[in-house]
């Protein structure tokens, strides 16, 4: 499984990197539409698809790549 930002919902409120047990995402220097900076991967290697990016997120930013169509 791979999880997938999407860059477009975030408003950089930081709560996934906060909470994230493995320190796997960072706010990047990239901005969004809305001008909002967004989440991104500190290390991808040490995800371990816990999931609590997914609880914490209050815009459904974190999606699991195969659930995703664009």
């Amino acid at each position: 499984m791979k999880i997938k930002i999407l860059e477009e919902r975030c408003k950089g409120c930081g709560l996934c990197i906060e909470f994230c047990p493995k320190r796997a995402l960072v706010l990047s220097d990239r901005r969004n539409l809305l001008g909002y900076k967004v989440v991104g991967w500190n290390s991808p290697e040490k995800c371990n698809q816990c999931g609590i990016c997914y609880l914490m997120c209050p815009e459904v930013v974190f999606v699991r790549e195969e659930d995703f169509e664009e």
